[in-house]
């Protein structure tokens, strides 16, 4: 009786902060949701220390770190704006970060990091005050709508990558050998996470997940874990406030200005695309097309970069994988809250959760692309000068394997094309400032 009482007082409070009945959802269905999620981006706890070990970063410390900064911005994200959105150090700039910034461009990762945390502290006041909000709310319907059909195809994409469906290995796109027992296994779980979705089955994502890994465990494909928990949490030492340790006269020098707009300029847009793809999957932009708690969520992005810098990882941002947990029917910041939670426990099940297999979340990831192609038929193909810009945009994004490059032809085309064909009624000022910025950095920048 006592025990059932207990729940009853945990789900009221849960209630109370996350407003479950108003969103339509459940304790039960969020928490699904949020263990989906974070199932498809689990990866990054890997791949994110391995990536910045090669700039010369310790990989323990940058693990425990990526984990951290993972859990504190998706607990902004969860209290702040209460978004099903879960945020951590994000693929591509994390890329930028150690091969451009430190092998090819010469820097220190202690001076990348300075920059990432420096770029965290202007984003935090452009968010406060309301710019970046701006720059989401002046982009048009239709080019929303591109966004997210454009990141669908980039998280399909992606999803046919890790699950080594399609090969890159020769610079060109090809299918992967069907005898490949890995490849095998990847079109078994496209094929099981399918089969769920198309029976409704409820958290049939995240079950697949789990199938696919098991088939894969239980076959010899895929290597069983030698343990479930370990307690030897590498230390954050080594990284840890280490972006305070750049010479004075590094910070302030033209490299240092260089660092920073560059990450700043490539975060801002990757975000902003990343949100309105998000948002709009998971019903969060309004009526007039505005997202409402845009400032709140671009809060949590900027906070998270800022502290993750001071842990000792690249900048953290939206994941698209959260539209995984979105199409489970996370609908609010407990989602998030739970991808948060998990993210700490990652830190004692590290074994466990590195042994699920790229085959088993790419899957699910192709299946989400597909889920947010949906957005195709609200362009409106007829009017070309609203065709061409979502053209441009939902192609370049997984072409270019950049949502920002994807954005920007669509903004400057879109512009243009308004201009030239005298139908400025549909474009505002803030689109034509974005264009000309866009311009002067194609000219004046490599």
């Amino acid at each position: 009786m006592q025990a059932t009482q207990q729940k009853a007082n945990q789900n009221n409070l849960l209630e109370k902060v996350f407003k479950l009945s108003e969103h339509g959802t459940n304790v039960k269905t969020e928490i699904i949701a949020g263990i989906t999620t974070f199932m498809t981006m689990a990866y990054i706890l890997a791949v994110n220390s391995n990536m910045l070990a090669e700039a010369g970063m310790d990989a323990g410390a940058v693990f425990v770190a990526t984990a951290l900064s993972a859990t504190i911005s998706c607990f902004v994200m969860a209290f702040l704006s209460n978004y099903p959105i879960a945020l951590a150090p994000g693929m591509g700039l994390n890329a930028f970060f150690a091969y451009t910034v430190v092998l090819q461009m010469g820097y220190t990762w202690q001076m990348a990091l300075l920059g990432v945390f420096i770029e965290g502290v202007l984003f935090i006041i452009l968010t406060v005050t309301s710019l970046r909000e701006q720059i989401i709310n002046c982009i048009p319907k239709d080019l929303k709508n591109a966004v997210t059909a454009g990141v669908g195809l980039f998280i399909a994409s992606v999803g046919m990558t890790n699950a080594g469906i399609i090969n890159t290995a020769n610079g060109t796109l090809a299918l992967s050998s069907l005898h490949d027992p890995l490849v095998v296994l990847s079109v078994v779980g496209l094929g099981i996470a399918g089969i769920l979705v198309c029976r409704n089955v409820r958290g049939a994502l995240l079950l697949s997940i789990l199938l696919t890994s098991a088939i894969g465990m239980l076959t010899g494909i895929v290597t069983l874990p030698t343990k479930i928990v370990s307690l030897n949490v590498p230390s954050l030492a080594p990284t840890f406030m280490q972006a305070f340790s750049v010479p004075l006269e590094k910070i302030f020098s033209l490299d240092m200005v260089i660092v920073v707009f560059t990450f700043l300029f490539m975060d801002l847009f990757d975000s902003v695309g990343f949100l309105v793809g998000v948002a709009a999957k998971g019903n969060l932009i309004d009526e007039n097309g505005k997202i409402p708690k845009a400032k709140q969520a671009m809060l949590a992005d900027a906070i998270g970069t800022t502290v993750g810098a001071v842990l000792g990882t690249s900048t953290v941002t939206c994941f698209m994988e959260s539209s995984a947990g979105i199409s489970e029917g996370g609908k609010t910041g407990l989602t998030a809250f739970t991808v948060g939670v998990l993210f700490v426990l990652s830190l004692f099940l590290a074994p466990l959760f590195i042994a699920i297999p790229s085959q088993a979340t790419g899957a699910v990831l192709i299946i989400v692309g597909v889920m947010m192609a949906s957005c195709f038929k609200e362009i409106d193909f007829e009017d070309y000068t609203n065709a061409i810009p979502a053209f441009l945009t939902f192609i370049l994004m997984p072409l270019t394997n950049s949502v920002a490059d994807g954005i920007i032809f669509g903004i400057v085309s879109y512009t243009l094309l308004k201009l030239v064909t005298n139908k400025k009624e549909d474009i505002n000022i803030s689109l034509i400032v974005l264009s000309l910025i866009f311009i002067c950095r194609f000219v004046f920048l490599k």
